[in-house]
């Protein structure tokens, strides 16, 4: 079916004649992607020549093909002549930087063949650099922990969490370091030092040199260097730049609201001389608290001098009745949201209208069957449950034909969505990553095989020996069961200390007379307890690693997982097994796509399930093609659900917790609990990075009162997107929270969409 714009796209393409610098505000629905694959197209038609591209710059993975795909079929329309995929190149922010370094790799000092250095492995430098630095400075602990916490808690609390926020602090400073293109050296000149205040900042930088190292002993850049480097090229090469500028002498960019601090620097080096078109949805801005993102870029563009904005509002998605709830978030938040710096900057003004008669893609009528539910009543998150399974129950044998998702804050809360719709017997499909049996066995495999590929490892070792107890040995070892789970325990513990402590493993697993560690080996411990389950132990070992070097890694997970999961009953064995099953299939595929990799790399795909970096299924960040099937119900979280829509939407969880709104009662999701004065420390240690870029005083504290402020205005165009995905029916809930002790409240907004649907009813 030929395309045919709406009056407003009528307006982006006038572009065609005048050039310049065009800034788009789309509504949800109102078909930004056609129009831009459309207009791209009419320029590779008629403005590209010879060896020109039209550079189309995109957020994710699953919009480049799309975007591929759209002006393929657009060309193929108008022009039968034109070659497929010539004239245009659609690219992420980090394809495009590859491209630029490329060009010039000496210039920066790289070599021909570059290696960026894999997220997972970027990650492991940089936890090791995090827990390195913790053991030589313990004393940085007791400086943030709060002293009102016993004495065991906060040994734990050391030891199990203070490693992981030390990482995820060091993540937020190292980046928000090199957007500002601060290498360790230079950031140590500026940055003051020896005040408790910035001694996050002094740590998160010892930890950055550390991980800069590790980058350098590989020879690789990580994907942040990626970026950097490329905007490092582009500044210092003008032969370069004014090379580029001419064989991309037309920009577009697709969703602008996610846009980064190098990502603008570097288009509008890029297009210094105009032609540059930011499409985008300020008010869908939904990355901004866990990336460099930030909705500003697009919002400033938008009012520079010299850009032509151009609002696209018309969208036939959604019931008039939906319309008009998503359009009273937005009034309500910038007119009577109870914090003045969120009615300022959370939302755009900027309505979502309902298409035109004769439009082809009608708005859906308002019909009496069809719900739109603020469900006011208290609920336990059990009974938000229970509720809303039997909702379904009842409504979807009546509507096979139609679409339906439950939308919820988290994938914990998702995994048990998709739990009572299994036992409901209910169909459903879910866009969650893994589930928690599914991490745990990913982990489990995933420790085996790394240790597979480094035998003589003592810790890789006491690692698979963590699996083996607990899969295997606990179900088998009756007589120390009998005994308790401190005897239990004990076993456990001592023949881990021991084998962490073997510095001769072949000793062990391969022993000689002359050469023997178990004969020699002295636990605190029952000796024979000790000794029988370390030779139980070594025989697995043996069978793994021979199987190991003759067999395929689909037919290896197996073996394994025959050997962990005999000793649980039949139907738990049976469900272990078919799981790994399936966690065999996947890695023989990456084998078969990825032919250099080893055990090491295959332990990788299966720590980025256990790590929750990915969906089980399919291995990619993206999910491709997804189309809502009718009569099935996708669960999916607010953030996945970002581009996509349904005739009947479930959103749950819509309460002072997961929606918070900088009032007193409030509690933020992420913040560390067990830091003094309610500090956030990734926002204090970002904050002094940019302190010393921007020449700006820095006071403990203000920052962690911002970063609230940030992320209550992210949750409500996370709200605004989760009302936006319903085409005919929408039912927000809320619950209590799982603390008797602290129960939350239906979030404000929330209580302001009632109070409004009900008025709204009541007029029509």
């Amino acid at each position: 079916m030929p395309f045919t714009p709406r009056p407003d796209q009528q307006k982006v393409l006038a572009f065609l004649e005048t050039g310049g610098y065009l800034g788009v505000s789309a509504v949800p629905g109102s078909g930004k992607t056609a129009i831009l694959s459309y207009l791209a197209a009419q320029l590779v038609r008629g403005r590209i020549r010879g060896e020109e591209e039209v550079l189309i710059v995109t957020f994710a993975n699953s919009a480049v093909d799309n975007f591929a795909r759209r002006i393929r079929g657009f060309l193929s329309q108008t022009d039968q002549s034109l070659l497929p995929d010539v004239g245009y190149r659609v690219r992420t922010l980090h394809g495009l930087a590859h491209d630029i370094l490329r060009e010039r790799p000496a210039l920066l000092g790289l070599p021909e063949d570059f290696d960026i250095v894999d997220e997972r492995i970027a990650t492991q430098i940089l936890d090791d650099a995090a827990r390195n630095w913790i053991k030589v400075n313990p004393q940085v602990f007791e400086m943030f922990i709060d002293h009102t916490l016993d004495e065991n808690r906060r040994r734990w609390l050391a030891r199990e969490k203070w490693p992981e926020l030390i990482l995820a602090v060091a993540r937020s400073f190292i980046r928000r370091a090199k957007d500002y293109q601060f290498t360790p050296a230079a950031l140590r000149e500026q940055l003051p030092h020896f005040t408790d205040a910035w001694s996050i900042g002094s740590m998160c930088l010892d930890i950055y040199d550390h991980y800069e190292r590790g980058l350098r002993y590989r020879g690789g850049l990580d994907f942040d260097d990626l970026i950097r480097l490329a905007l490092v090229g582009l500044q210092t090469d003008q032969h370069l730049l004014d090379r580029l500028r001419a064989r991309w002498p037309y920009i577009l960019e697709d969703e602008a609201q996610d846009s980064s601090f190098l990502q603008e620097k570097i288009l509008r080096l890029l297009t210094e001389k105009g032609n540059w078109v930011r499409v985008g949805d300020p008010n869908q801005s939904i990355n901004t608290t866990f990336t460099t993102s930030s909705v500003r870029f697009l919002n400033r563009f938008l009012t520079e001098p010299g850009v032509v904005e151009v609002p696209i509002v018309y969208s036939g998605r959604s019931n008039r009745r939906i319309i008009a709830l998503a359009n009273h978030l937005i009034d309500w938040t910038i007119g009577d949201h109870p914090d003045r710096n969120v009615r300022a900057q959370a939302f755009r003004r900027q309505h979502i209208e309902p298409t035109l008669p004769g439009d082809p893609q009608p708005n859906p009528l308002d019909t009496p069957d069809d719900i739109v539910l603020l469900y006011h009543e208290t609920l336990s998150p059990e009974k938000e449950l229970d509720l809303v399974v039997k909702s379904i129950g009842r409504w979807l044998p009546q509507h096979l034909d139609r679409t339906c998702a439950v939308l919820v804050p988290d994938n914990q809360r998702g995994f048990k969505v998709s739990e009572a719709l299994e036992a409901a017997q209910i169909p459903h499909d879910d866009m969650l990553r893994s589930t928690v049996t599914t991490r745990e066995a990913a982990r489990a495999l995933g420790h085996i095989l790394r240790y597979l590929a480094a035998p003589l490892s003592g810790h890789l070792l006491s690692n698979a020996y963590r699996v083996w107890f607990q899969r295997f040995a606990a179900e088998q070892a009756n007589d120390v069961v009998e005994q308790g789970d401190e005897a239990l325990d004990a076993l456990h513990k001592t023949c881990l200390t021991g084998l962490r402590r073997c510095e001769q493993l072949e000793a062990y697993l391969w022993p000689r007379p002359d050469l023997d560690w178990l004969a020699n080996y002295q636990p605190a411990q029952d000796d024979q307890a000790v000794r029988a389950e370390l030779i139980d132990f070594r025989a697995i070992i043996r069978h793994w690693l021979e199987a190991s070097t003759q067999l395929p890694i689909d037919q290896l997970i197996l073996t394994i997982a025959q050997d962990l999961y005999q000793g649980a009953d039949l139907d738990q064995a049976a469900r272990d097994l078919a799981l790994a099953h399936k966690l065999a299939v996947v890695l023989r595929q990456v084998a078969t796509e990825r032919p250099t990799y080893r055990l090491p790399d295959l332990a990788d795909e299966l720590d980025r399930v256990a790590n929750n970096q990915q969906r089980f299924i399919g291995f990619g960040e993206d999910d491709l093609g997804f189309i809502s099937k009718p009569g099935v119900i996708t669960v999916a979280t607010m953030h996945k659900a970002k581009g996509l829509e349904w005739d009947r939407v479930y959103l749950l969880g819509v309460n002072n917790y997961d929606f918070p709104s900088v009032e007193a009662h409030d509690v933020y999701r992420g913040e560390t609990w067990y830091i003094r004065d309610g500090l956030n420390l990734e926002a204090e240690a970002v904050a002094q990075v940019e302190a010393v870029a921007e020449r700006k005083d820095y006071l403990l504290g203000v920052a962690t009162q911002k970063a609230r402020t940030d992320y209550v205005e992210e949750r409500l165009r996370l709200l605004y997107v989760g009302i936006t995905r319903a085409a005919r029916e929408l039912i927000l809930t809320w619950n209590t929270g799982s603390r008797d002790d602290q129960p939350k409240q239906p979030a404000a907004p929330f209580i302001a969409l009632y109070t409004f649907l009900e008025n709204h009813d009541k007029m029509t």
